[in-house]
C-alpha cells in the first residue's frame, strides 16, 4: 500500500472473489485489477464508436466493486487496523449467497443491479448492518463535502441522510450497483454496454456474494485498491 496520508480514505465494498471469473471480467472491463494494481487491456467494442477505456475513467479509479459503506476518513483516535477489526467481526455475521444480476441504466450511467427484489433487499440489509458496524470509526464529512452533495438534486430524505450519515444513499435510499461506465449521454452507447453485459452475465452465472473487502485510497489523487478481503460467515471465522 502506498504511503498513508491524513487525506486517506477507506471504503467497505462488495468485491467478487479474487480468483473468480466475475472479478476477472469486471477488472478487465475497467482496465485495472484493484488487487494487484495491474493495468489491463479492456475488450474492443467497435459498436461503441470509442474505446471502453475512455468511457470507464471514474469506475476504473474506484476498482470493480459494489458499495456497501462509501469512502470515509477515519475518525480521530482510531486507526486503519480498528476499521479492519470491526469489519472482520461484522463479516462473520453475514451469510453468503448467490445473487442474480441484470445490466441497467442508473441515470446516465450503466451498472449491474440485482435482478430480483429479494436479492436487492438482502444486500440493502447487509449494507445497513455494515454502516452501523463502522459508524463509530467514520469521521464526519467536512462542510465542504456536504455542500457539494447538497448542490446535487437530493430529495428531502436523502438530505436528511446526508446530515445524519454524511452520505445520501444509505439505508432505505441504498441501491446496490456495480458501475460499468462514466456518465454517458448517448442512449445508443449505453444500450451497447447493457446488451454486452447482459450476455456476459449469462455466461458468468450468479454473482457469488460471499465476502466484502476494505478498499483504501492513500491520498486523494490515488486510485482505490483492495487492502483486506473479508469472507462472510464461517469462512470469516477461519480467515
Amino acid at each position: 500500500m502506498n504511503a498513508w496520508t491524513p487525506d486517506a480514505r477507506v471504503a467497505l465494498y462488495y468485491a467478487p472473489p479474487a480468483v473468480s471469473a466475475w472479478w476477472n471480467a469486471g477488472s478487465e472491463w475497467l482496465g485495472r485489477n484493484a488487487e494487484t494494481g495491474e493495468f489491463l487491456e479492456p475488450p474492443a467494442v467497435p459498436a461503441l464508436g470509442q474505446t471502453v477505456a475512455s468511457l470507464t475513467v471514474a469506475p476504473r479509479r474506484y476498482g470493480w466493486h459494489g458499495t456497501l459503506v462509501p469512502p470515509f476518513h477515519i475518525a480521530e483516535g482510531h486507526a486503519l487496523q480498528d476499521v479492519f477489526a470491526a469489519a472482520k467481526e461484522w463479516a462473520k455475521q453475514i451469510t453468503p449467497f448467490d445473487a442474480l444480476l441484470q445490466a441497467a441504466d442508473l441515470g446516465r450511467f450503466v451498472a449491474l443491479k440485482a435482478a430480483h427484489a429479494d436479492h436487492d433487499n438482502a444486500i440493502r440489509d447487509i449494507a445497513a448492518s455494515a454502516l452501523h458496524a463502522l459508524a463509530a470509526l467514520r469521521a464526519r464529512p467536512s462542510s465542504e463535502d456536504n455542500e457539494k452533495r447538497l448542490a446535487s438534486h437530493l430529495n428531502p430524505r436523502q438530505r436528511a441522510l446526508l446530515h445524519e450519515w454524511g452520505y445520501p444513499y444509505v439505508l432505505d435510499e441504498f441501491r446496490f450497483h456495480m458501475t460499468l461506465s462514466d456518465s454517458i449521454d448517448s442512449e445508443t452507447q449505453r444500450a451497447v454496454i447493457r446488451t454486452l453485459w447482459q450476455t456476459r452475465i449469462q455466461s458468468l452465472g450468479p454473482l457469488p456474494f460471499h465476502g466484502a473487502a476494505l478498499f483504501v485510497q492513500p491520498h486523494r489523487d490515488a486510485p482505490f485498491s483492495v487492502w483486506k478481503r473479508l469472507p462472510f460467515g464461517d469462512a470469516g471465522e477461519r480467515a
